[in-house]
């Protein structure tokens, strides 16, 4: 346990000492462990109450053909193959979910964040998960919520 912590500790510090550092992947895959695995995704209920309470951003990273058809409103498209050159456009310090139709984009994404210092998770579940769960009153109480959360 103390083995566990003292990695999750350290690659903490790596991450959040004063400014979000970047890391290799070597680095990143020497500290891979259970733990990671579990933290390197998010469930659509989890992700909504976190973009309700703004502790996270939704980046939905299709591209900009894809998202123009249909998108969720609260969602931010940056394509992946754009996300090098707009990286200035997401907060430090929110947490970043990635996500794509189903989640392979989406873990790509995740990747390249975290390689970038951010902390950030995919969508397990994917933005279909999203549209299927946001129907009746799911879509009006995430909304009533999202509004009263992002207006103050």
């Amino acid at each position: 346990m103390k083995k566990v912590l003292f990695i999750v500790l350290t690659i903490a510090g790596l991450l959040y000492a004063g400014e979000l550092k970047k890391i290799s992947f070597d680095e990143y895959l020497s500290h891979f462990d259970y733990q990671e695995r579990s933290n390197m995704k998010i469930k659509t209920p989890d992700m909504l109450v976190l973009v309700e309470e703004g502790k996270a951003i939704l980046v939905d990273i299709r591209f900009k053909e894809e998202f123009e058809v249909w998108h969720m409103s609260f969602a931010k498209n940056i394509p992946l193959n754009e996300l090098p050159k707009r990286l200035n456009e997401l907060p430090k310090d929110k947490l970043i979910i990635t996500a794509c139709p189903h989640n392979d984009r989406a873990n790509i994404a995740r990747m390249y964040l975290t390689l970038n210092g951010y902390n950030a998770k995919y969508l397990n579940d994917g933005l279909l998960k999203v549209a299927d769960f946001l129907r009746g009153d799911n879509a009006k109480d995430f909304l009533e919520e999202y509004k009263t959360n992002t207006m103050k």
